[in-house]
């Protein structure tokens, strides 16, 4: 057995290394939205050769296209964000770009998100990580027959989710990455992820609980994490390779949405023992001291 719980202060430093700059990314830069919640129209062009941001824009001007920014994904591959444009303008672009650069270019992506549909989007992702979250709550308390335990759950979940939400506002700041429904997809999935393993840490601490009532909380949460680390690290790290073969491996559309998966499942394995077992034993302390005055 390993003594866990004599350094809580350890992980509380860890956890508020990460957060803290995640968290104040939030408060001062927020996110970078795409247009699936911002509106607008995204063109994906391929093109023979490189091409100037400048050439770009000037095309653009030339077309009467409002343009909002230019992302280079590949060797020749642009990503380009506009206002929402017809189809025809976008075809005078592409022959502006073909003309300036005496290249070929060939728009392979032509997406258009209104601006009340991608708040209407936003609107119901909240919604549902407000349920979502709700749900676990009410579940992890009744499976268990106490709050605590589903309170504990939830503080879990929280720590993962603002994880990956500061890390996304920092890589939106300094790397310009856009969050998209992709990214609404691994935030929702991380909320899984990090209940799973937490889930099967507090199985055992009631399984010991029951068993022997004599002993000490804290020898127990101790044991049970134990216990379960090396499933837990076996069972996370099989999903890491996988994770780290597509970052490196995959193609660009479906990176970042990788990314944050990577993120989402290393921050859900570690707050499993060091978040949501902290908080479990810390309030079962609490309430005994409580108890003895």
């Amino acid at each position: 057995m390993i003594r866990f719980s004599k350094f809580i202060w350890v992980y509380a430093i860890i956890s508020a290394l990460v957060l803290v700059p995640g968290i104040f990314s939030l408060v001062r830069y927020g996110f970078r939205p795409s247009i699936d919640f911002s509106g607008g129209t995204l063109v994906e062009y391929r093109t023979s050769a490189k091409v100037p941001e400048a050439v770009m824009r000037q095309a653009a001007l030339d077309a009467g296209v409002s343009l909002v920014s230019i992302q280079q994904s590949g060797g020749s591959a642009y990503l380009i964000r506009m206002k929402p444009e017809t189809n025809q303008k976008i075809s005078l672009m592409t022959q502006g770009v073909e003309r300036l650069a005496s290249v070929s270019a060939l728009a392979v992506r032509n997406e258009t998100v209104g601006p009340t549909l991608g708040k209407e989007l936003l609107s119901k992702t909240l919604i549902a990580a407000i349920l979502a979250a709700s749900a676990i709550l009410g579940y992890v308390a009744y499976a268990f027959k106490n709050i605590r335990f589903g309170v504990a759950a939830v503080i879990a979940l929280l720590h993962d989710l603002l994880v990956v939400l500061g890390s996304f506002s920092l890589f939106g700041h300094f790397l310009g990455v856009e969050v998209d429904t992709l990214f609404v997809t691994a935030f929702l999935t991380t909320m899984s992820f990090s209940v799973h393993d937490t889930i099967v840490v507090f199985d055992r601490i009631r399984e010991y609980t029951k068993r022997d009532r004599s002993r000490p909380f804290d020898e127990i949460a101790d044991i049970a994490v134990t216990e379960t680390m090396n499933r837990s690290l076996t069972n996370s790290f099989t999903i890491i390779f996988m994770l780290v073969a597509l970052v490196l491996m995959g193609g660009d559309t479906t990176k970042w949405f990788v990314v944050a998966l990577l993120i989402g499942t290393v921050s859900g394995t570690y707050s499993s023992p060091f978040v949501a077992t902290p908080v479990l034993l810390l309030w079962h302390k609490l309430e005994a001291r409580r108890r003895s005055r």
